[in-house]
């Protein structure tokens, strides 16, 4: 049997076609070279690369939907079919979350705020209405408590704190952190679930000062603080999950980074249209000044 080789360029590496004379002729070849299903094949595998970039620099979180949108903002027509198979010639796959316990201790004799909002999350404006929650972080040294504080327009952690203690003073210190970063107008709405850091005596007279309504969960419902509870689950899934920290401290540092150089900044998220919740915010202050 005789054959005709033709030499191509595939992936870097020379690949040797086998051509039947008698059954395929070169320009028969060349010909379905340049059918679309070949330029499609061609055209994936030159995103290769890119699909690992996005896959790395997004701390291997992206699904399909979120790989499908970040090559669409880097020019290139993608659906989810195309980004699936772009992940599978990658080689890549997103975590998986994990289930996680929640800490909240609602079993006290201190006062709660009524549900005023009632699991209507979407809020208009900025800084209108705020979520707040605590979850933990296991060290080896120990414990390590974060209390954080989105807002509820753009999802952006606003505020946040990290202490060893489980006290009235971790949530004190992300709202401090929140308000003066914001500067929010009187009439702010603070929710959170009934947990007696949030019954505080000290802390209700916070937001009281502060011109913030205190606003709660139903008793033993994780629905009624959804955003909170969502984004720990992406923290944990995304990040906590996949690390071993030696201290506080290096959690901390690795925490800190993931809320602002990350969550705020890069993360698109599915609510705002696949979008990060800085360049959500961003964009409305343009649309609101023109």
């Amino acid at each position: 049997m005789r054959y005709q080789f033709i030499w191509t360029e595939k992936a870097n590496y020379p690949t040797v076609v086998l051509c039947r004379i008698m059954q395929v002729s070169r320009s028969g070849y060349y010909n379905w070279q340049k059918c679309p299903k070949a330029v499609r094949r061609k055209e994936n595998e030159k995103l290769i690369p890119l699909v690992r970039l996005i896959h790395r620099e997004s701390r291997e979180t992206y699904g399909t939907r979120r790989m499908a949108r970040a090559l669409e903002g880097e020019g290139i027509s993608c659906g989810r079919v195309r980004a699936k198979t772009l992940m599978r010639l990658a080689g890549v796959v997103a975590r998986q979350r994990r289930k996680f316990k929640v800490t909240t201790n609602s079993k006290h004799s201190l006062p709660v705020a009524p549900n005023l909002i009632d699991r209507d999350f979407a809020a208009k404006k900025p800084n209108s209405v705020w979520v707040s929650d605590i979850t933990y972080v296991w060290t080896k040294e120990g414990w390590l408590y974060l209390a954080v504080i989105l807002d509820l327009f753009s999802r952006q952690v606003v505020g946040w704190a990290m202490n060893n203690c489980l006290g009235k003073e971790l949530v004190m210190d992300a709202f401090r952190m929140a308000f003066w970063y914001r500067q929010p107008e009187r009439g702010l709405i603070l929710h959170s679930d009934r947990g007696s850091q949030y019954c505080s005596c000290d802390f209700q007279k916070l937001l009281k000062t502060s011109g913030a309504i205190s606003n709660m969960s139903n008793k033993g419902d994780c629905f009624d603080n959804a955003p909170a509870e969502s984004f720990f689950g992406s923290l944990k899934t995304e990040l906590v999950f996949f690390r071993s920290y030696k201290t506080r401290e290096e959690a901390k540092r690795d925490i800190v980074d993931y809320l602002e150089m990350f969550y705020n900044s890069k993360r698109l998220h599915s609510y705002l249209g696949y979008v990060s919740p800085r360049q959500f915010e961003e964009a409305w202050l343009l649309t609101k000044a023109a």
